[in-house]
């Protein structure tokens, strides 16, 4: 495909906006797309968009790109070009994934596939997603699947260990009140004492294992004890149990301090993404020999992915980054215009790899 319509391409998806659990606007394009290209595409329960490639019989390579970005309904996602790159908010993540499977399915020969190929264009893998298109279509077809490849981050890079991830919604209740007339507790007093427990706690430097407060809210006015306030918080680890430690001291931790202040407190589980090994060394020996096709030597890293929902199944899993770039999750996110063909190239060298492989 010509770099400038690859471009073009990338423009129109990248300002669809796809907010997580509002991505309806960017699968109905990408559905439009994949059927101008001459494929069968139907969109699952969840808003899933997926085309079931080559053969019936056997199983599937199944790649699978995330539909939504994480800004809002409100952010203007126009995109704009600066030189020899593409500026603009979710321009990279995940538009340009989008973009360069789009681009391969329409220079697609689908007789010469010898076993089925399934792609996907999922919903719900941003933030409070919690992977929901990827669990879903794993949940309902792993059975079916040989491997699954989330086509998401930069060119060069490919995911072969799943980070386990737990986030909590945690909500503060208390009676309220005037902050001259009434002697109650604050919601925001608990809070705060919550978050400088959580920042106390001790973490290990190996295997990594992080805690962050991503946001905290509460309270009415100036002039109010807070009756309300609310934190969100996100754990994760390379080692499940290391991951299980940190949970239970940090429920702990919030516990602890809504009893010292004298409030109530509720956590909910926000997000459960499953962590571990992808189970991914024939996949990466692919990866890296169609990476090297262009002259890319690739590197494995550790990330949450849409690959995490594979970790349950115990199929063989990678994420195959396929653009260059940078600035992901700002609105000031950039993509290399002439990596968008190299990532092309090398998704199209590891499909055909994997079609000739041994694997099954």
């Amino acid at each position: 495909m010509p770099q400038e319509d690859l471009i073009d391409l990338l423009t129109r998806i990248a300002q669809t906006p796809a907010p997580t659990f509002q991505e309806g606007a960017r699968a109905s394009l990408l559905s439009e797309l994949w059927s101008a290209a001459g494929h069968r595409v139907s969109i699952d329960d969840v808003g899933n968009v997926m085309a079931k490639l080559g053969p019936e019989r056997g199983r599937a390579l199944t790649l699978a790109a995330h539909l939504d970005t994480v800004f809002s309904a409100q952010t203007n996602v126009t995109v704009r070009r600066h030189g020899a790159r593409l500026v603009g908010p979710g321009v990279g993540d995940n538009s340009a994934s989008l973009a360069v499977v789009t681009a391969f399915l329409r220079g697609l020969d689908v007789s010469s596939l010898k076993r089925p190929l399934w792609v996907v264009a999922n919903v719900g893998e941003e933030g409070l997603g919690d992977l929901k298109g990827a669990k879903h279509l794993l949940q309902a077809h792993a059975q079916q699947m040989a491997a699954f490849v989330a086509v998401d981050g930069y060119l060069g890079v490919a995911v072969t260990r799943a980070v386990g991830v737990r986030r909590y919604r945690v909500s503060f209740s208390g009676p309220g009140g005037h902050s001259w007339g009434d002697q109650a507790p604050s919601t925001l007093h608990a809070l705060g004492m919550a978050i400088t427990a959580l920042y106390s706690l001790p973490l290990p430097l190996s295997p990594r294992t992080t805690m962050n407060v991503g946001l905290a809210a509460g309270g009415t006015s100036v002039n109010s004890i807070a009756g309300s306030s609310e934190l969100l918080l996100d754990l994760r680890s390379l080692d499940a149990s290391h991951l299980s430690s940190l949970d239970a001291r940090a429920r702990h931790a919030i516990e602890g301090a809504a009893r010292q202040v004298g409030v109530s407190v509720s956590l909910t589980l926000a997000g459960d993404r499953p962590g571990g090994d992808l189970n991914s060394d024939e996949l990466l020996g692919l990866a890296r020999n169609a990476a090297q096709g262009s002259g890319i030597d690739l590197r494995s890293a550790a990330s949450s992915t849409d690959a995490n929902a594979a970790v349950p199944h115990g199929l063989p899993a990678i994420a195959l980054g396929v653009y260059r770039g940078g600035h992901a999750h700002r609105e000031d996110e950039w993509v290399q215009l002439d990596s968008l063909d190299i990532g092309l190239g090398v998704l199209r060298r590891f499909v055909d790899a994997y079609q000739r492989s041994p694997l099954s």
